[in-house]
């Protein structure tokens, strides 16, 4: 099938029947995918909706990210608290018991294990890993959860993370992406909220989980309603991009757990919105991306707002210096597992081709690469840019030359991010181009038989 010559693409602007009928435009350079014509939806920075309102979201958008004077300034009216530990209330975090057939197993057995699935740990007193979900220890309202999700067996990071998470340590987590990792945390962190006093009036959250995106912190939310339900767990995920309205209602009305990006987490707790006195079990999710967005700063001021005494997981797809040190500042005698090499290497089960082509030819190539990948009906295409900019020219670039494609980056709302997200999921839009936003769990919207990635270093 050919979007170009046949289905109901049109390149003028988008699917004859689709969202020209609503009002849409669709043409322009900078502004936005959706238009929204008389809804008066997305519109650029200056009200207009016409020749710069096109394709990726204008350089000056509400949801994406914060000049670098703002993001130096976040969390400057925040004190450190004094903390005295004997006279903080005391709360338990061991919650493991071991299983007999684990505690069975000889340490020939546990290496065995550990080999196979390219497992290496460190540390003192380390627990031994588990191989069936029975065998993880979790009370019965929580695994009757997992048994109804169908998975068969545990992933190798949950195998050796459950029973380091469920005995009380600090403890590291390095796994590729999409190895499991949101429930190493997330099934611990239900456990560890059961086991603590009620929130009263006035509290803030038992689990705090820490994002780079507010993509991922939508996904880990959904797991944790998922899995949360159960016991009646309330959560709320605070994320910048949209109306902070809903969010304080959450946090006012209490949530157990909160999934937060650095920036707006600080913005809450400036306003005097929420507190982290409650916290006790707080997770750091792709610590290394978190990082590399320039968040340590904000980091360290948030962590500075909680008891030392709790229990900290950080989690990570790889393991810089940057995050070793993050790690040796607040963790206390941690233990870490990592599920593969530490050192940083392509996917063996994806077919990779590196292509060095001049500037002149780079255009070319990829709309060749395009019409091959596009012959089959359900694929996918998902094209990676290194810039916000680079992004919308590249979008702009394949829409005049009558591909179905859409744009997401940081400078985008998030309402309309999440339609990019929507259209590109239910396959409306087949080619979506990306900043690295895009970059980690992007796995649910789309077929893993049917994708196509495209890594484009673009200078249009």
């Amino acid at each position: 099938m050919s979007y170009r010559q046949g289905g109901n693409f049109d390149r003028q602007g988008g699917y004859n029947s689709g969202f020209q009928q609503r009002g849409g435009d669709h043409r322009g350079d900078r502004g936005s995918d959706r238009n929204f014509g008389d809804r008066g939806g997305f519109r650029d920075n200056q009200g207009g909706r016409g020749g710069r309102g096109g394709f990726g979201g204008g350089r000056g958008g509400f949801g994406g990210g914060r000049g670098g004077d703002r993001m130096g300034e976040l969390g400057g009216h925040l004190q450190k608290p004094n903390w005295d530990l004997d006279s903080l209330p005391r709360f338990e975090k061991n919650f493991y018991a071991e299983h007999l057939d684990v505690s069975n197993r000889s340490q020939k057995d546990i290496d065995d294990f550990r080999n196979k699935h390219e497992m290496s740990v460190y540390g003192t007193d380390i627990p031994k890993p588990i191989e069936t979900f029975d065998e993880a220890g979790f009370p019965p309202y929580v695994l009757d959860q997992i048994k109804s999700q169908g998975f068969p067996t545990p992933t190798a990071i949950q195998c050796q993370g459950w029973p380091m998470a469920l005995s009380g340590r600090d403890m590291i987590g390095i796994a590729a992406t999409g190895s499991g990792k949101t429930l190493s945390y997330c099934l611990p962190g239900i456990v560890h909220i059961n086991a603590q006093p009620a929130l009263e009036r006035g509290d803030g959250p038992i689990v705090l989980v820490l994002a780079p995106t507010r993509e991922l912190a939508v996904q880990i939310q959904a797991e944790c309603s998922k899995f949360g339900a159960s016991s009646r767990i309330r959560n709320t995920c605070v994320y910048g991009g949209v109306p902070k309205g809903q969010q304080i209602r959450d946090l006012a009305r209490g949530s157990e757990i909160c999934i937060a990006t650095p920036g707006r987490l600080i913005d809450m707790l400036e306003a005097g919105k929420t507190n982290l006195r409650r916290v006790t079990y707080l997770v750091l999710d792709e610590a290394d991306r978190m990082l590399d967005m320039g968040f340590e700063p904000q980091i360290r001021k948030i962590i500075d707002q909680i008891r030392p005494d709790r229990q900290t997981l950080m989690w990570s797809a790889t393991w810089p210096k940057e995050v070793q040190r993050l790690a040796h500042d607040f963790l206390n005698d941690y233990i870490q597992v990592t599920v593969g090499s530490l050192e940083l290497a392509a996917s063996h089960n994806i077919t990779q081709v590196v292509e060095v082509v001049s500037e002149y030819d780079k255009r070319d190539r990829l709309l060749k690469h395009l019409a091959t990948a596009m012959e089959h009906q359900d694929t996918k295409l998902l094209v990676f840019a290194s810039t916000k900019r680079t992004c919308d020219d590249i979008t702009k670039y394949l829409r005049d030359d009558g591909w179905p494609a859409l744009a997401i980056h940081g400078d985008k709302q998030q309402q309309e991010r999440d339609w990019v997200l929507n259209e590109f999921r239910t396959g409306r839009s087949p080619i979506m181009v990306a900043t690295d936003v895009a970059a980690r769990g992007i796995g649910k919207y789309f077929p893993p038989k049917f994708l196509v990635l495209l890594t484009f270093k673009f200078e249009f």
